[in-house]
């Protein structure tokens, strides 16, 4: 299933997407379960939105695929690798990726995102998929300069649109079936099935949760593969998961 949030007629709505229209929802799902509205709005009326604000954060996975940790002259870390993003940085799709004034190197980095829906504390890898609400598409926007630069890493990954989330969340996805693929202006640039990770996401959700406490709606960026690269203004960056949809993006300067 399908989930959307969208604008229409002035109102934030969740809604079901079902053969070119959008079940309307009486509530966010998340926490208000699937009641249905009886409303049906064709997808071509509204506007398409981040699928998930995170009220509390977005948790990311650092050098999650091999190939990706060695064309950025890395070694593979022993343990995941975890930083943060703040929730000021997503948009949804069809939103403007914003190239700051202050890097050079901005690029794309495609992604799953797993979208908790439980809040979860010490859990083990054989459940932790009871704690999926369901998965998107993510891109983790990097200024690349400033990541070499900063010594750390919030400053780089953290500015205002450098976490595009969408289409739509899929609550039945399966990431053993999956894989990601990134295009600039139609040209594949990444593609790996997320068979490649080095860590599953199983383990990512007890290495973290055995950290800090997920909350509804958290999001976790489970890693990038190899490809990534420099976009710059007027480029159209495209984040595809077969089974979830395209998240599609257009950057342009900052004003």
């Amino acid at each position: 299933m399908k989930i959307a949030r969208f604008s229409h007629n002035d109102a934030i709505k969740y809604g079901i997407l079902d053969d070119g229209e959008l079940v309307v929802l009486a509530g966010d799902p998340m926490f208000a379960g699937f009641d249905t509205t009886g409303e049906r709005v064709p997808v071509g009326d509204v506007a398409l939105l981040a699928p998930v604000i995170p009220r509390s954060k977005i948790v990311c996975v650092g050098r999650n695929y091999r190939a990706h940790a060695a064309e950025l002259g890395n070694d593979v870390p022993t343990q995941p690798l975890l930083f943060f993003k703040p929730n000021t940085s997503v948009i949804g799709p069809g939103d403007a990726i914003v190239r700051p004034a202050q890097s050079q190197d901005t690029q794309w980095e495609g992604e799953l995102a797993v979208v908790i829906g439980r809040i979860a504390k010490n859990v083990t890898a054989e459940n932790a998929l009871d704690y999926v609400f369901g998965y998107t598409a993510a891109n983790d926007v990097t200024a690349r300069d400033l990541q070499n630069s900063d010594g750390q890493w919030a400053r780089a990954k953290g500015f205002d649109t450098f976490c595009p989330l969408g289409p739509a969340i899929e609550t039945e996805f399966d990431p053993a079936e999956g894989e990601v693929i990134t295009r600039l202006n139609g040209e594949v640039k990444q593609r790996a099935p997320f068979t490649d990770m080095v860590f599953d996401i199983p383990f990512l959700i007890e290495y973290i949760s055995a950290a800090f406490t997920l909350l509804p709606g958290d999001i976790i960026l489970t890693g990038t593969p190899e490809g990534v690269g420099p976009f710059g203004a007027g480029d159209v960056v495209e984040v595809e998961i077969p089974g979830i949809g395209i998240l599609r993006n257009v950057a342009r300067d900052a004003a």
